[in-house]
């Protein structure tokens, strides 16, 4: 069993800011394969199911994102899960809009959610779905533009990225990550 969680913040003030895009993938991938997202536990909104031929659980962590790490924590420890099968999507500022990157391990990189998770868990030990949603232009405040909706020209491909994303998971969740990495890494997701 697989345990796949989309960072992002409740509510709907949040629902279609960048910071989310984690929520916006792991849904989606959800309706995808059939996946009802209308449990609660573990502070957060989750279904189980099948992505493919992989029995897979999709976790929203409800506890806003710098809080993360207290759901996946509980979700992996209730439903035996080794977190080397938990996968994390979310966004990452270090990548240009809709890129993704896989990673294993390694630091936070500056997200409060990833770093939670590793404090949580007491190490990085775990898949990283990374989702580009580029810097602010220029010195801008990097939290004012995560927590911004996507941009006009962002929305009009977004789905397009949201597809890629899906699709780039289902590989690394059927074929293995090292093939969601062969396949999609720092790959854009979208043509213009």
């Amino acid at each position: 069993m697989k345990l796949l969680a989309g960072l992002g913040n409740p509510g709907e003030k949040y629902r279609l800011t960048r910071h989310n895009v984690g929520f916006m993938v792991a849904e989606r991938l959800a309706a995808v394969a059939g996946i009802a997202l209308k449990r609660k536990g573990h502070q957060a909104l989750y279904g189980a199911g099948r992505v493919a031929a992989v029995e897979t659980t999709v976790l929203l962590p409800q506890t806003y994102m710098n809080l993360s790490g207290a759901s996946i924590g509980s979700a992996l420890k209730s439903l035996g899960i080794a977190p080397g099968d938990l996968i994390v999507v979310h966004d990452d500022i270090d990548l240009p809009f809709g890129r993704i990157k896989f990673k294993f391990g390694g630091g936070h990189g500056g997200h409060n959610g990833i770093r939670h998770i590793r404090q949580v868990l007491g190490h990085g030990d775990f898949v990283r779905c990374k989702i580009g949603v580029g810097r602010p232009v220029g010195e801008g405040d990097v939290v004012a533009h995560v927590l911004k909706p996507f941009s006009s020209a962002e929305r009009k491909v977004l789905d397009q990225v949201l597809d890629g994303a899906v699709d780039a998971l289902r590989i690394a969740l059927c074929e293995g990550v090292e093939a969601g990495m062969n396949a999609y890494n720092n790959r854009d997701l979208f043509t213009s």
